[in-house]
């Protein structure tokens, strides 16, 4: 389940939160009316909001070189897995 609370919710009740998160929950966290950050379990799969080929990063055009030696199609591999899958 989903929940937004505020930093100031997050401090009174972050052992609860705990159990929740690890028990599934995820929480968005306002600072300032804002979102701030999420919180979540570290082996929670991440929804994916938008697909690929509408990502703008994915397969951006280079706009510089690399330091390491790999190329632009290297790196898409290391952060969207082979082929964009």
């Amino acid at each position: 389940m989903k929940h937004t609370i505020n930093v100031k919710e997050l401090r009174a009740s972050l052992p609860d939160i705990i159990k929740k998160v690890r028990l599934g929950d995820q929480y968005i966290v306002l600072y300032r009316s804002h979102p701030a950050f999420r919180i979540m379990a570290v082996d929670a799969e991440e929804d994916i909001t938008i697909p690929l080929s509408d990502d703008p990063i994915y397969r951006a055009t280079a706009i510089g070189r690399s330091s390491d030696g790999l190329t632009s199609v290297d790196h898409d591999s290391t952060l969207y897995g082979k082929n964009g899958q």
